[in-house]
């Protein structure tokens, strides 16, 4: 029996390849292949569910345009890895530190009961135990963007117990590794904000200065929410640029 023909879910008046591109939607949102695992070949996906090998490859490009699937030259189709964790990048600048590589640095990791903003943020119960990850990211040594990470428990306690070399460099990577989950998509909203003491001194600014606040929420491709973030970088560090056509 074919997959096509499994999928409760799939309206069968719908032509072939869109009840093909539905059932195969919903076997990537499941987190049926990890992102580093490629899909089967086009010809045997086409066997599976009764098709041509044309009308499966409409579907795999169908799904890589809608930012679904990556397709890799000589290495075959992947479930598209978020990019976000440099996506700040965009935003601030330090002058004259061009040729410098960003880094990350893990300055604490707490388990706390979520506030009321974590617990809207994440879809849980105001109280419920969240992962709370201080992070900071430099310029060579000139910190430029303090992150506060909120991650819901028990899903990530890996997160929590892991080593901060098996956590870098980047975050979603050990996400997938330590927990299982895959980022998919994430909204950011930008805000102003003031530089409080500690930031202030993270920062390596007066207290008081302008901040820009970012605050990010991450799900999986299914839509289920992963991560709450806020992040804080000096304003005269902020840029933004946007063509309007």
């Amino acid at each position: 029996m074919t997959h096509a023909s499994r999928s409760g879910s799939t309206d069968h008046r719908l032509p072939l390849h869109a009840r093909i591109k539905d059932d195969l939607l919903r076997r990537v949102q499941s987190g049926e292949w990890p992102t580093d695992v490629p899909l089967p070949p086009e010809a045997e996906l086409a066997s599976s569910y009764d098709s041509s090998v044309g009308t499966m490859r409409r579907v795999l490009s169908e799904l890589t345009a809608e930012g679904m699937l990556l397709r890799q030259q000589g290495r075959g189709t992947f479930v598209r890895r978020a990019s976000f964790e440099n996506s700040l990048f965009r935003f601030f600048r330090v002058q004259g530190d061009a040729e410098v590589q960003p880094a990350s640095r893990i300055l604490d990791r707490t388990t706390e009961p979520a506030g009321p903003q974590q617990a809207e943020a994440l879809g849980i119960k105001t109280g419920s135990d969240v992962l709370r990850i201080q992070r900071l990211r430099l310029w060579g040594e000139r910190p430029f963007l303090s992150e506060r990470i909120w991650l819901p428990l028990p899903e990530f306690r890996e997160v929590a117990m892991a080593s901060e070399t098996e956590l870098a460099p980047l975050l979603y990577p050990a996400y997938e590794r330590l927990a299982g989950v895959s980022v998919g998509r994430a909204s950011e909203e930008l805000s102003v904000a003031e530089a409080d003491e500690p930031l202030a001194e993270l920062l390596q600014v007066a207290a008081g200065s302008p901040l820009v606040r970012i605050t990010r929420i991450a799900t999986t491709h299914a839509g289920d929410i992963v991560e709450y973030r806020e992040s804080f970088g000096p304003a005269d560090t902020f840029r933004y640029r946007v063509e309007i056509n």
